[in-house]
């Protein structure tokens, strides 16, 4: 079952149909997280809503795309309101495609909302157990990781396009956990968010050199394991391969220990829906970033 769902207000037609000056964010929530777990939110917004325009039509998140900044800060304004948190809580890094993960304060609060600059620098990788801080990063086709340990109260974000997939940033991130909160690994709940799906993402043999070290070892799971190439990737013309990143960053997640049935992973392709996602491959490199967020909720 989908685990990533439309605010039950909005269907697929209504996003179809959706006007321009309709500017209420069109948001997709974890809902079997949202059921479960009263204490957080997360998700992950669409292009839909918002103030941009073309070819950041229109719910565009990110500054570094060459989008207009009083729109962009609008848009996180307007995704923050809906969620209830303040948007002083929005919080994120400036991300480089690998594994750093940063531990966020209450000091931190806030950092990257106004620009670039007061991002958490070189980072892809967030980690809290702060309320009222609200974690995004921002994504047209990479892979949104979440996490959240329901014990220790800790939460964290990674953006894992294919060089943070392969350098493990899902295994940073439950290291990092583990160190900083003594979160125990069979406790974390992780879920894999919208992204290129293996439908649409072709590589070359310079990327799967990297893919194939992570299915050398054992994970632990030997019938996961004995299907695990085939979940992965499959051959494709001349030489190239389907990949699927997020089978990927599951076979990931489970082998740095965490539960199979605690891995929630979408069905949505990015590229696929370019009427609800902003996509880099299929818009040729010019579009705007979906954000994802997770958070504590004040009590």
């Amino acid at each position: 079952m989908e685990p990533f769902i439309l605010d039950q207000n909005y269907t697929e037609q209504d996003i179809k149909q959706a006007g321009q000056t309709d500017t209420e964010p069109r948001l997709l929530h974890l809902e079997p997280w949202r059921r479960q777990f009263s204490q957080m939110t997360a998700g992950f917004t669409t292009r839909q809503g918002g103030v941009g325009i073309a070819p950041y039509a229109s719910l565009n998140c990110a500054y570094h795309v060459g989008d207009h900044a009083d729109d962009v800060l609008h848009n996180r304004k307007l995704v923050a309101e809906q969620l209830g948190f303040s948007v002083d809580a929005w919080t994120c890094g400036e991300q480089v495609h690998g594994k750093h993960v940063a531990v966020i304060t209450a000091e931190d609060r806030g950092r990257g909302l106004q620009d670039r600059r007061s991002a958490v620098q070189d980072t892809d990788g967030l980690v809290t157990n702060v309320p009222g801080v609200l974690l995004t990063s921002f994504y047209a086709d990479c892979v949104p990781l979440y996490f959240y340990d329901p014990v220790q109260q800790a939460v964290g974000l990674a953006h894992a396009g294919w060089k943070g997939t392969v350098a493990g940033i899902a295994k940073s991130m439950v290291e990092t956990m583990e160190e900083t909160y003594g979160s125990r690994r069979q406790d974390i709940h992780c879920a894999i968010g919208p992204s290129i799906g293996d439908c649409c993402y072709e590589v070359d043999e310079n990327v799967m050199q990297h893919v194939r070290v992570w299915l050398d070892d054992a994970t632990g799971n030997d019938e996961y394991k004995e299907s695990a190439p085939n979940r992965i990737y499959r051959p494709a013309n001349q030489g190239k391969t389907m990949l699927n990143l997020k089978e990927c960053n599951r076979h990931i997640m489970m082998k740095a220990g965490i539960l199979p049935d605690h891995i929630e992973c979408t069905s949505w392709c990015t590229s696929c829906h370019t009427e609800l996602f902003f996509s880099y491959r299929k818009e040729n490199g010019t579009t705007g970033r979906m954000a994802s967020w997770i958070g504590l909720e004040e009590r």
